[in-house]
């Protein structure tokens, strides 16, 4: 199996959640890598999504601490290759509340074409943590 994992980062927050949950991948024998959101157009990312088996997609909460909350830097994900047959699933990092980020976020990339398989929010004092349980329940939907 094949996983690629697109990040937008403000802190650097989303950008370590996708590096914990490469590794858990890893530990398990299973190759990921790693691209920001940002580089979206290079062919190197094009390919890698292309090849993979699961597009994870993180991203940081925007909005007003409990109102508005959404994922960043939407119109960065927008410019994603197609996603049309791909299996994917988002997660976000967030400070205080979530909020319908992830329905948000879920909805954006089903706009792509991706089929999302579900999402994690993940609170920013629980990283580590956060990422090992989100790989744990890809196991159960998406077996390495």
């Amino acid at each position: 199996m094949q996983v690629v994992i697109i990040y937008e980062s403000l802190t650097g927050n989303t950008e370590r959640v996708a590096w914990l949950i490469a590794d858990e991948y890893f530990r398990r024998g299973v190759d990921a890598r790693i691209f920001p959101v940002a580089a979206a157009e290079e062919p190197e990312v094009v390919e890698a999504i292309a090849q993979a088996d699961l597009v994870i997609l993180g991203s940081w909460t925007d909005g007003i601490f409990v109102v508005g909350q959404r994922p960043a830097k939407g119109g960065r994900f927008a410019k994603l290759p197609n996603l049309q047959g791909k299996r994917c699933v988002v997660f976000c990092t967030y400070a205080l509340n979530p909020g319908r980020t992830l329905d948000k976020f879920t909805k954006r990339v089903e706009g792509l074409g991706g089929q999302v398989l579900g999402g994690l929010a993940i609170r920013r004092n629980q990283l580590e943590e956060g990422a090992r349980d989100f790989v744990a329940r890809l196991d159960d939907v998406v077996p390495a």
